[in-house]
């Protein structure tokens, strides 16, 4: 026997039916939410599956009509171009100079995407030296430490390139302190006001980027680690000094990666900062939960948990390799 007054307010009517469940939802996942990560490589008629990554793959240039048509019938508002830099071409060198060449990878892919699908899909390009240098850093480097200043001035180069060639989104995420408000200098002072700028703001020094570092050809070559400039995963009010300079200096969005260990940061930055803020699901995260289910409706519904976490704590959209699935996952 029940006793005792039963309470006037159970928050379990609203969860009782489906219909009352859907109809007080408060965060939902839709195509609009999703920026689709592309890997792109040299040769042709070619899809190079990544190891640690199931599901995902590198893809030369004669394959991204096929991906960017998937993407655009999906709905994703963007794509996200990064290269895969092959060594045995000698592409790769210290300084990282493939980065500023007119006919290297993603100003290729850039040009031929614009021309045939002009703006109906956004596209976003890395602006950083990592997939170009033979030693795996983000920067130039000098006895084990990445210099601020110099490798600022190979990125604004890097920008203003891009720009050129047609990227409608530059996304700086070498960590360089000041290159935000240099690359914004460049850009507007060449013709490129409208460029809009994604920071990675607070990009930490992480344990999660391996396969990401294999999908670009970087993994083996890193020489230390990257502690020097990213951030340390022990902080976080020093996130927010990051995202506040970088707003200072013309960011239009900001990046928090990783993502399902950093919702802590997203919230912050969202609740200081009340602009566009994207979590990037980063490769070790999709390697754990790709290859720890199986392919059903329950392991679907893990990943949609996962997806949701993001907008629960304030992102606006999401970097994912599940972004060109999302017919089958969010069906």
């Amino acid at each position: 026997m029940i006793t005792g007054k039963y309470p006037s307010l159970r928050l379990r009517r609203g969860r009782k039916n489906d219909w009352s469940r859907r109809l007080i939802q408060e965060n939902n996942l839709t195509p609009n939410d999703f920026i689709l990560p592309i890997f792109v490589i040299d040769g042709k008629n070619k899809k190079i599956p990544i190891k640690s990554m199931p599901g995902v793959y590198r893809y030369t240039l004669d394959k991204l009509s096929y991906l960017v048509d998937k993407a655009i019938k999906a709905g994703l508002p963007m794509i996200a171009l990064f290269p895969y830099t092959e060594k045995k071409k000698k592409k790769k060198n210290l300084t990282g100079t493939e980065a500023l060449n007119e006919d290297n990878l993603i100003c290729k892919s850039l040009q031929l995407i614009k021309q045939k699908y002009k703006n109906e899909i956004g596209i976003m390009c890395d602006v950083a030296l990592d997939p170009y240098t033979s030693h795996g850093h983000d920067g130039l480097l000098n006895s084990g430490y990445v210099l601020n200043d110099e490798t600022i001035e190979v990125l604004v180069r890097q920008s203003l390139l891009q720009a050129q060639m047609g990227c409608d989104v530059l996304a700086p995420s070498d960590m360089m302190d000041g290159r935000i408000g240099r690359i914004r200098k460049s850009l507007d002072k060449n013709g490129y006001q409208m460029t809009q700028i994604l920071s990675y703001a607070a990009k930490y020094a992480s344990s999660f980027y391996g396969p990401f570092r294999e999908a670009v050809g970087s993994k083996n070559l890193l020489k230390g680690n990257k502690k020097n400039y990213q951030m340390d995963f022990r902080n976080s009010n020093e996130a927010l000094r990051e995202v506040a300079l970088d707003i200072k200096e013309g960011a239009d969005m900001v990046m928090v990666k990783p993502g399902l260990p950093y919702l802590d940061i997203i919230r912050l930055v969202k609740d200081n900062f009340k602009l566009p803020v994207i979590a990037y699901q980063v490769s070790g995260e999709y390697s754990l939960l790709t290859n720890g289910i199986r392919n059903d409706l329950i392991d679907k519904n893990v990943i949609i948990e996962s997806l949701v976490a993001f907008k629960r704590a304030g992102a606006n959209a999401i970097v994912s390799y599940y972004a060109d699935r999302l017919d089958k996952i969010l069906k």
